[in-house]
């Protein structure tokens, strides 16, 4: 299973899974204790631009995923093997795997939020999607278009699909220039924070501050890290690794790589948006994915699994090969 981050979010998401589901509402509203605000009304009704407020973007979309998860496991679907979060994801699938709190994780990622939006001014930095070219040429590309400024490729979604961030302006130039190079999409993304830089490096260290006064656990289930793609046992390892993935770059083709090249035939994404499966299809068409964000997802998936292993599907976690996915600690 993986978790999607912050861009999957919008207006209304989950509506229908909440309507069927009424985990999902109890799972918003303890997030909404926490928070001090109503976070199924924001995620229900808006405004947009109160949901795509960093602070608020991160526990919405953490709680989506964990609220996806409970309907999961309500309606019969087994524990997987191993799980896995794209960037912010990451704190949601160590909340399913048992590591961390989910009262806890709240508190963090609206935390995170603020800390990565102070970290840089709005327009100061930003992101930006280059599609068509292999990942060393967006590198050079971005050493080239830097200057005397910050840009670096952060996210490495697909093969041809890499994000880069830093700040605007040579964010800026290295469009121009991917654009001359022959990418076939060049292209800024609506957000403020140039996530997973070396812009954030105040924000990582504030992260590792308060991460060191966070009760943290072994997992239950290996979670691959983005940083690092590997899987934890020790909590001061997921600590560090937690906040090295804030100024590092989401290693997801190395990650969704090493799961299947140890077992893993079917990927479920647990939240809105289904920019995982699609990211999972384009890294290996051998896997079968599928996304779970309303009931008919979640009906499909559960059908499915027991369909992809041959298994019924309260059968299907004893029937699953485990995965020796690398861990340490």
């Amino acid at each position: 299973m993986v978790f999607p981050g912050q861009g999957s979010q919008s207006v209304g998401m989950l509506g229908l899974l909440g309507a069927a589901h009424p985990v999902v509402r109890e799972t918003f509203q303890e997030a909404s204790d926490v928070l001090g605000y109503d976070l199924w009304s924001v995620v229900g009704e808006g405004p947009e631009d109160a949901l795509n407020r960093t602070a608020c973007t991160q526990p919405a979309m953490l709680v989506a995923g964990v609220a996806v998860w409970r309907a999961w496991r309500a309606a019969g679907g087994p524990e997987p093997t191993v799980l896995a979060g794209h960037s912010l994801g990451e704190y949601t699938a160590l909340v399913c795997a048992g590591s961390l709190g989910f009262a806890d994780a709240v508190a963090l990622t609206r935390a995170r939020g603020t800390w990565m939006q102070e970290a840089v001014p709005v327009g100061v930095g930003a992101m930006a999607a280059i599609l068509g070219l292999d990942d060393d040429r967006v590198r050079a590309l971005c050493r080239e278009g830097a200057g005397e400024q910050v840009v670096e490729a952060v996210n490495f979604n697909a093969p041809g699909q890499v994000v880069i961030a830093g700040h605007a302006q040579a964010v800026e130039r290295t469009i121009a220039l991917a654009r001359a190079a022959g990418a076939r999409r060049a292209l800024p993304l609506p957000v403020s924070v140039p996530a997973h830089c070396r812009l954030m490096a105040a924000a990582a260290r504030q992260l590792g501050e308060r991460l060191r006064e966070t009760d943290l656990r072994a997992p239950r289930i290996p979670v691959v890290q983005n940083a690092d793609v590997c899987a934890f046992d020790d909590p001061e390892d997921i600590r560090a690794a937690l906040a090295r993935q804030l100024d590092h770059p989401v290693r997801w083709v190395e990650g969704v790589q090493a799961m299947a090249a140890r077992g893993a035939r079917t990927v479920l994404e647990c939240g809105p948006g289904r920019v995982l499966t699609g990211l999972v299809r384009r890294i290996d068409r051998g896997l079968t994915s599928r996304c779970i964000e309303d009931p008919r997802g979640l009906e499909e998936a559960l059908a499915g699994l027991a369909t992809d292993t041959g298994s019924r599907v309260d059968d299907v976690g004893r029937a699953s090969p485990a995965l020796q996915i690398p861990r340490r600690g």
